[in-house]
């Protein structure tokens, strides 16, 4: 059975409307650079308010940890989602 080469697409992809394209790209750059200081603030408030109920003063400080280290995972994956590669997974690898 013969091959054939399948037919090239002389067309480039189409990026869609460039305004609109413009204002969605700078909405994920605006997102990207509010969620991690958003993240660790409210972390802090509900460290600073476990600390009043429970009469500490660590887990503010610990708060603000957490809400920095798992707003910075959460800005990872979606800088990895929009650039279009797969988390957990070397490049070259199918």
């Amino acid at each position: 059975m013969a091959y054939n080469k399948p037919i090239p697409n002389d067309r480039a992809k189409r990026r869609g409307n460039g305004g609109l394209a413009a204002l969605v790209q700078a909405e994920k750059m605006i997102q990207i650079a509010l969620l991690l200081p958003s993240s660790a603030f409210v972390g802090w408030l509900i460290g600073a308010w476990m600390d009043s109920k429970l009469h500490t003063t660590w887990i503010a400080a610990a708060g603000v940890l957490f809400g920095g280290i798992s707003g910075l995972i959460y800005v990872i994956r979606m800088a990895l989602a929009a650039s279009g590669g797969k988390p957990g997974k070397k490049s070259g690898e199918q």
